[in-house]
């Protein structure tokens, strides 16, 4: 079976949870807890907000893999991966935003009145 470039990295992942922190980039982020994960992960996202403005394709890229790859780490942190998120969009293929909205929206106001 071909591993997608996701499943292998998501492995590599969780591979690292139980590795020393002098051991790896991700085990020593995983190490410093979750309030290092998230930082970085603010980080990274407003890097790709100004690439975006920027007007680099390349360099968009770049930030966005960046982006994307600390989401995962912070995924992974809360026993989560890639194949989650795609579920959450397969779930919502085909139906329109402001029905998806609406339907968060009542889902929050049940939550608030429980």
């Amino acid at each position: 079976m071909t591993q997608t470039v996701l499943e292998t990295l998501t492995a590599i992942l969780e591979s690292r949870k139980e590795a020393p922190a002098d051991s790896s980039y991700v085990a020593a982020l995983y190490a410093k807890g979750e309030d290092a994960i998230l930082k970085k992960v603010g980080e990274e996202a407003v890097e790709t907000v100004l690439a975006a403005k920027e007007g680099d394709s390349d360099h968009l890229v770049y930030e966005v893999a960046d982006l994307w790859f600390h989401t995962l780490v912070l995924l992974a942190s809360k026993g989560l991966s890639a194949q989650d998120i795609l579920n959450e969009l397969s779930r919502r293929f085909g139906t329109s935003g402001l029905v998806e909205k609406a339907s968060r929206t009542e889902s929050n106001e049940e939550v608030k009145h429980s």
